[in-house]
């Protein structure tokens, strides 16, 4: 059975607060910050539903809202606001909790965390979880997004749809290739947002039954070596 509670993250004074939403169960052994993707905030089915299949494969997650979305913008957040939440969001996480701690997202959460980690390593997180790394824009494929990249020194997961138009494998799999510290997982059939083709089978919650348990391996393997 799992848990949600609310809570309020103070970022700083110019910034002011976000909201926050802290889903566990009993047999929790990580903590994942999670961000939310550019386009829908932390309550979004996607989200929602990733929380609680992360939590029944023993990863608590503290979901998050970026400042405009928490102000109802639609514009994201310069990079500095959203590192300086991330920084805070996670800074919550670590006085809030012993388990061992991760940071990810979905698309934009995650290439801002990555952002963040680059430049701000932290002492208390042990890897990076991507739900769809945003490499390039659909009509502008390229490879620049991942430069920072280079600059992480903990493990990184990539989950990644093979259909995923924001980041196309032929690019992706050379940069990863480079970085010894990441590791890919590639969903057969699944697009930007792990959604499959009818013709797969594969249902929204058997897709992010499959991610939770990647990431449930993914944190394992980090911990244990």
């Amino acid at each position: 059975m799992t848990k949600t509670t609310n809570h309020t993250i103070q970022i700083s004074e110019k910034i002011g607060s976000v909201s926050a939403l802290w889903t566990s169960s009993s047999n929790s052994e990580y903590l994942l910050v999670l961000g939310h993707g550019a386009g829908a905030g932390m309550t979004h089915t996607f989200m929602e539903g990733l929380a609680n299949a992360l939590a029944k494969e023993g990863i608590t997650t503290l979901r998050y809202n970026f400042p405009y979305m928490e102000q109802k913008k639609k514009r994201p957040d310069y990079p500095a606001v959203a590192h300086k939440t991330i920084e805070e969001v996670v800074n919550f996480a670590a006085t809030s909790s012993r388990l061992p701690l991760f940071v990810g997202g979905k698309s934009f959460g995650g290439r801002m965390s990555s952002q963040w980690i680059s430049k701000e390593p932290n002492q208390f997180v042990k890897g990076l979880i991507f739900y769809g790394f945003p490499l390039h824009s659909p009509a502008k494929p390229g490879a620049e997004r991942a430069e920072h990249l280079f600059a992480i020194k903990i493990p990184m997961l990539f989950l990644q749809g093979d259909r995923d138009n924001l980041a196309k494998l032929d690019l992706l799999k050379p940069v990863l290739a480079k970085l010894p510290l990441s590791t890919l997982e590639v969903f057969q059939g699944g697009n930007h947002s792990f959604r499959f083709p009818k013709k797969s089978g594969i249902t929204e919650s058997e897709a992010l039954i499959g991610l939770a348990k990647a990431s449930s391996e993914f944190c394992r393997a980090v911990t244990t070596n």
